[in-house]
């Protein structure tokens, strides 16, 4: 039994007997450009409909994308024209035009063909794709849409929801012919840029005084393919209680722990329509007989106890995911504390929504760990304290987007990635992904760009800095996007460090065990470049 941090095994490790004190972080209040994702009193109607949430995200970045493209495009031969609504283009005019794109595509789920679909006929197994060659790009505002043709289409991937500019002309046949596109881009960047390390790498080596984040997603409790010893070797190794000299002290730079969502396995039913559709189905069910779904306490019991360790110890923030036992609609509201236990009463214990916008400012000397819940001192290595907007989401918004584009070259962490430039989690709700009917505002829309961006649940790991236009010569902000893996499927535990925003994995191995923990993680990781 060991886990991997860049061909560490603890087996060999003897305990340290030096005294560390954990390094501590506070959580700021929350922003007007970084909103709770709380559904309020006066936003829970369901009498409203889903149009409201189109009409209002293009009121949010119409302007920004008509700066952005007034001055791309205004120095251009012919002086292209802008048209404020997409039914006035004028045939043969070079002009450009703002809206929301709609993905036409003939093998998109159709809520209509469900209901009207003969139910005595097993529906078809869900898509992994829903791209073909027969899909239309549309371009739609208030007056009405109009089909986007053209090969500078062929090059760009594009999905339900986003707002772009496009640069064209009308063709004989009422198609817009586009020859540019242009996006809201990066949001601006809110907290000041007090680091001073523009490297922000996969991290090789750390710092003695460096503050870290540890994040993981997908524990999957209740699933008998999960193993539960990894997820007490993670809990000994965040406390502090096993590993070596160096081990334990990384351990003590770990200020908070997040997990990002599939903290429970999904619920399945005798009949076997959710869950892992190799799990054994039981014997023929009696006709009329309701299906009784296979849940036990086991899950919940376990996932507390472990939660209790590690509240007591660090702050820990949760997030639903899509299989926990949650509300599915975007944003997931958070779980109720008292399913948790014991857990529940440390202070440093949170329950979040999904996603959730979170300010941390790490290294204050003139505040105790008490302020935020740890039971241990404050650390003193720095004098400067530095506050790191942070984003985090389970994997849902990624997923659904990513059965909208043909794969390679589309990847989960370019589409990650291009959502920043979007200015847009989560631009397929409430389409194919579904989503709170919002009236007056689009919860989704960002404000501002994250120093850091966590994308929870994903198949692998996965990192990228993603970074907007250079201005006179220097280099411009960067995002740091993480995509964390499935801790039950892999055994990874990433880390990101505040202050550099470098990024590590340690990871949890099981001998004997297939679920979980392979070095070949740790070497990815270490071949990422900056993006």
């Amino acid at each position: 039994m060991y886990f991997d941090r860049g061909r560490t095994d603890l087996s060999c490790r003897q305990p340290s007997h030096l005294q560390l004190t954990r390094c501590t972080s506070i959580l700021l209040p929350q922003t007007p450009t970084s909103p709770s994702f709380i559904i309020d009193t006066k936003n829970k109607s369901y009498r409203h409909q889903y149009s409201n949430m189109y009409f209002t995200r293009l009121a949010m970045l119409k302007q920004p994308v008509m700066d952005r493209a007034s001055a791309k495009w205004k120095d251009l031969p012919g002086k292209p024209v802008f048209v404020r609504r997409v039914l006035d283009v004028v045939k043969s005019q070079l002009c450009w035009i703002i809206g929301t794109v709609y993905m036409d595509m003939p093998l998109k789920p159709n809520v209509l063909e469900d209901l009207g679909r003969d139910y005595s006929i097993p529906p078809p197994p869900p898509r992994e794709k829903f791209h073909s060659d027969e899909d239309a790009v549309m371009l739609e505002d208030e007056s009405g849409r109009v089909k986007l043709v053209g090969e500078r289409l062929r090059s760009t991937r594009l999905v339900t929801g986003v707002i772009i500019a496009a640069l064209g002309m009308e063709t004989a046949s009422g198609d817009f012919e586009v020859v540019d596109i242009c996006y809201p881009e990066l949001a601006p960047f809110k907290e000041a840029n007090l680091s001073g390390d523009d490297s922000m790498d996969v991290d090789d080596c750390f710092s003695s005084e460096d503050e870290y984040l540890a994040v993981i997603s997908g524990l999957s409790m209740g699933d008998p393919s999960s193993g539960e010893a990894q997820v007490q070797m993670l809990v000994e190794y965040l406390t502090g209680e096993i590993g070596g000299p160096d081990d334990q002290k990384l351990a003590s730079q770990v200020t908070r722990l997040i997990i990002a969502g599939n903290s429970f396995a999904r619920v399945w039913t005798d009949n076997g329509d959710e869950g892992n559709e190799n799990r054994p189905v039981n014997k023929q069910r009696k006709f009329g007989s309701a299906a009784q779904a296979k849940f036990s306490t086991h899950p919940n019991v376990t996932l507390s106890a472990h939660l209790q360790d590690l509240a007591s110890a660090l702050p820990v923030h949760v997030l639903p995911g899509g299989d926990d036992p949650a509300g599915v609609i975007l944003p997931q509201q958070p779980f109720p504390r008292a399913m948790f236990g014991k857990a529940a009463e440390f202070e440093s214990f949170r329950c979040e929504t999904n996603p959730v916008w979170m300010r941390i400012e790490c290294d204050s000397k003139s505040k105790s760990a008490v302020k935020n819940g740890a039971k241990s001192s404050t650390s003193s290595g720095h004098s400067v304290p530095l506050i790191r907007s942070v984003l985090v989401t389970s994997g849902q918004p990624v997923l659904d987007m990513y059965q909208y584009l043909p794969s390679p070259p589309s990847t989960h962490l370019s589409i990650a990635c291009a959502t920043l430039k979007w200015r847009h989690i989560a631009p397929t709700a409430p389409d194919t992904l579904w989503c709170h009917p919002f009236r007056e505002r689009d919860p989704f829309v960002l404000g501002e760009t994250p120093d850091l961006y966590i994308v929870g649940c994903m198949p692998k790991f996965g990192t990228q800095l993603v970074g907007g236009e250079s201005k006179d010569g220097k280099r411009s902000r960067t995002c740091r996007v993480v995509l964390v893996p499935n801790f039950s499927e892999t055994g990874c535990l990433v880390l990101v460090n505040l202050r550099t925003l470098a990024v590590r994995c340690v990871n949890f191995t099981v001998a004997g065990m297939v679920a979980g923990g392979t070095s070949s993680l740790e070497e990815q990781a270490s071949d990422m470049q900056e993006g």
